[in-house]
């Protein structure tokens, strides 16, 4: 393989964040779609609202469990391999979720989702870490997360569109059928950097990093993680981000829709307002941090703060926006309180 230039070597580094933000994209649409088909979903299958209720928390807690095995596989595989695989296997899940006929079929349909978008946003972090020095990674990182905001902006109106025109079924396979071919691209445009020569003169450029190249964790270092305070501030901070950020992807379209009486087509539209906030609040955030980090400020820190201000933000503005009568109002404290949730992402 022939070595690449400096002008490869930037091309390498945007083209692995132009795909991961699509991938990105594709992962909170996907996530989407049962809040987007919820009424006419549970009315075929003749599903509760206790029962959808464990359709919604089948994908989170396989979700969330997947993570640590996940980004363990992340790091001993490669991101090139684990995340193409990942996507291609949570796109047929998707596509099986419009094939389904009953609430068992379903929930095992969520869970295999669950599971295989969570290696999304650790194979991510892993990504950029390998593509870029320390002191460059908060704007990449704030791109690639602007996924999560930019997606959940646009599925709605998209995602009703086509549940309109091709039914329910329809749109979970055609979803399906789109990270399907995403994944194809994944796998054969990226490359994990230990799998390309350099120029001298780019591997000057990961020389001059301050960062230590840490081995690969072995279970006993996984277990050690949790004696550290330091894991479970990042975790417990992480929650009430994510906690929000999932509240408002899985309860907003019924809020609007059963409390605030706005149609279908109408609650797809307006949910755009708070999400195109909420990324500007993601862009926000890694621009901040670097300039943080080129003020002086210590990398911790750069973090740190935007995370604190983000979390206080969205918890006083979230408050008042269920209280208020007028719709504008209401639309108006959620997209303040997005823009600082996503800051703090």
């Amino acid at each position: 393989m022939s070595p690449m230039n400096t002008l490869s070597l930037r091309r390498s580094q945007w083209t692995a964040v132009v795909l991961l933000m699509l991938m990105g994209i594709i992962n909170y649409f996907d996530r989407s779609t049962v809040a987007i088909a919820n009424h006419l979903l549970s009315r075929d299958l003749a599903l509760s609202a206790t029962q959808m209720g464990w359709i919604f928390s089948a994908f989170s807690w396989a979700y969330a469990f997947a993570q640590l095995p996940t980004g363990a596989l992340v790091d001993r595989k490669g991101a090139r391999l684990v995340l193409g695989w990942a996507l291609a296997a949570w796109s047929v899940a998707q596509a099986v979720c419009g094939l389904t006929t009953s609430m068992l079929q379903l929930l095992a349909a969520r869970v295999c989702l669950g599971i295989g978008e969570s290696p999304q946003y650790t194979g991510g972090v892993k990504v950029i870490s390998d593509w870029f020095r320390v002191s460059e990674r908060g704007l990449p990182t704030g791109v690639f997360l602007a996924s999560t905001t930019i997606g959940s902006m646009i599925a709605p109106p998209l995602l009703t569109s086509l549940m309109v025109t091709f039914g329910w079924r329809g749109m979970f396979v055609i979803m399906g059928v789109v990270g399907g071919l995403l994944a194809v691209v994944w796998l054969v445009v990226y490359r994990d950097r230990n799998e390309v020569r350099l120029a001298p003169e780019d591997q000057a450029y990961f020389q001059d990093d301050t960062e230590v190249a840490a081995p690969k964790a072995s279970f006993a270092d996984w277990k050690g993680l949790f004696l550290h305070r330091t894991t479970w501030g990042i975790a417990l901070g992480f929650v009430g981000v994510m906690y929000m950020v999932l509240l408002t992807l899985a309860w907003l379209p019924g809020y609007l829709a059963g409390e605030r009486q706005l149609s279908v087509e109408g609650t797809g539209w307006v949910l755009t307002i708070p999400y195109l906030f909420a990324t500007l609040g993601m862009f926000s955030s890694g621009w901040v941090a670097d300039r943080l980090i080129a003020a002086g400020i210590r990398p911790i820190a750069s973090r740190k703060l935007p995370l604190i201000a983000g979390l206080l933000g969205g918890a006083l503005f979230s408050v008042p926006s269920v209280f208020v009568d007028s719709i504008v109002a209401c639309i108006a404290y959620l997209s303040v309180a997005m823009f600082f949730v996503n800051l703090a992402g």
